[in-house]
C-alpha cells in the first residue's frame, strides 16, 4: 500500500558523463526509465534537473509528465544539481525521493520501498545493497534548505546523512543500485510496465 504522504520525485541528470563519453542523460533510454521509476514508485512530481546538452535531453523527456529544470552550473558537480532540483520542489511535499539517471536496475519497486520509509518532514532515508549505501535517498522537507546550504562540489547529500540518523532501506533483493559510469557496464534495461 502506497503512504498517503506527498512525496515528490527528483532525477538528477545534468552531468557531462565524462567517463563514459557522453552525458548519461542521452544514454537510449535512461531519462525514460528513471521518471518512470520514480513516478511508478508512488513520487508525484517527477523532477528532472538537467545540464550537460540540456536540450538535447529534453527532447528526450518530450510528451513526458516530468517537471524538467536546468541547471545553469551543472559543470560545478552533483551539488548544483541538487540544489537545482531542490528549489524546484513544490513545499507541500513532506519529502523527496532522490535517484541518479545512471542506475539503470534501480526501478519502481526500490523506489516504492523508500517512499515507504516516509514518515514526515524529518525523513532521512537512504537505499542500501547488502550494507553498502547508495541510491535513491529520502530527503525530508525539514533537510532541504540545509542541504542546500551544505552541498559543494561534486558531492551531494552523502556527507550530510552521514552525520545524520538516517534509516538504510536494504533493497538488495530488489537491485544493484551500481552506477554506471563506463559504456557497456549497464545492465539491459527492465521491460515497461
Amino acid at each position: 500500500m502506497t503512504p498517503s504522504r506527498p512525496v515528490a520525485g527528483l532525477l538528477l541528470a545534468a552531468g557531462a558523463g565524462s567517463r563514459y563519453g557522453r552525458p548519461k542523460a542521452l544514454v537510449e533510454g535512461w531519462l525514460a526509465h528513471g521518471v518512470a521509476a520514480l513516478r511508478d514508485g508512488g513520487c508525484s512530481p517527477v523532477v528532472v534537473v538537467l545540464g550537460a546538452r540540456a536540450e538535447e535531453s529534453r527532447a528526450l523527456l518530450a510528451g513526458s509528465d516530468a517537471v524538467v529544470v536546468v541547471a545553469d552550473d551543472w559543470a560545478e558537480g552533483m551539488a548544483a544539481s541538487l540544489r537545482r532540483g531542490l528549489a524546484a520542489l513544490p513545499r507541500e511535499a513532506d519529502a523527496v525521493v532522490v535517484t541518479l539517471v545512471d542506475l539503470p536496475d534501480v526501478g519502481a519497486d526500490v523506489v516504492a520501498r523508500l517512499r515507504g520509509a516516509v514518515v514526515g518532514t524529518d525523513t532521512l532515508a537512504r537505499a542500501v545493497y547488502d550494507g553498502r549505501a547508495g541510491h535513491p535517498v529520502v530527503l525530508g522537507r525539514d533537510h532541504w534548505a540545509p542541504i542546500a546550504h551544505a552541498v559543494e562540489g561534486d558531492r551531494g547529500a552523502g556527507p550530510y546523512l552521514q552525520a545524520r540518523p538516517t534509516r538504510a532501506v536494504e533493497c538488495a533483493d530488489l537491485a544493484t543500485g551500481r552506477d554506471v559510469d563506463r559504456p557497456g557496464g549497464a545492465p539491459p534495461l527492465p521491460p515497461p510496465a
